[in-house]
């Protein structure tokens, strides 16, 4: 999906860049919306981690991989605006702050073209995000931590953590099992 946001014919190339960007910050650092587009000209280039105020102002340290960097350092460097340190990174076509109703409608566009279901929005990179990261092998707390949830049932039901996989894990490591 990521890949298909930066390929539009129709729009112009920091378009594209930008829209790659923002998913790039949903799926690969497990941002909300809101918290990708809350982003200021302070955050670029981008860092190897960002500070990220969540939900509740509950602040987070978020890890950034090469390829989101270089994903919003590329829509940066093409942006036609000025970029300053308080400033919205993500803007729209006439230079104000990108709307989420955009990135949404992204996603429905692209979710058409790839043939994928209703369930395919942008909140459910984030929850890729996670669950990617579960099935790789990252445990649940540090699951929880990236992505700023105060309570370990609501990273369990996110991630799609299932009393199965809970036993698996139990099993594995508890000393009389």
């Amino acid at each position: 999906m990521i890949e298909e946001a930066g390929t539009d014919p129709d729009s112009e190339a920091w378009i594209n860049a930008r829209d790659a960007a923002v998913l790039s910050l949903l799926y690969g650092a497990g941002l909300r919306i809101s918290e990708a587009l809350r982003l200021t000209g302070a955050d670029v280039p981008a860092p190897e981690r960002l500070r990220i105020a969540g939900k509740g102002g509950k602040v987070r340290i978020v890890p950034l991989i090469p390829a989101v960097r270089e994903a919003v350092d590329t829509y940066a460097s093409l942006c036609p605006y000025n970029l300053g340190r308080n400033d919205a990174l993500f803007r729209g076509a006439k230079g104000g702050a990108l709307n989420p109703r955009l990135i949404q409608g992204l996603v429905q566009k692209l979710r058409a073209v790839l043939g994928l279901p209703d369930t395919a929005t942008p909140h459910a990179l984030r929850h890729a995000f996670a669950t990617h990261l579960l099935a790789a092998g990252a445990d649940l707390r540090a699951i929880q931590t990236l992505l700023g949830h105060a309570s370990l049932s609501t990273t369990q039901v996110y991630t799609g953590v299932d009393a199965e996989r809970l036993r698996d894990v139990y099993a594995a490591a508890h000393p009389r099992a």
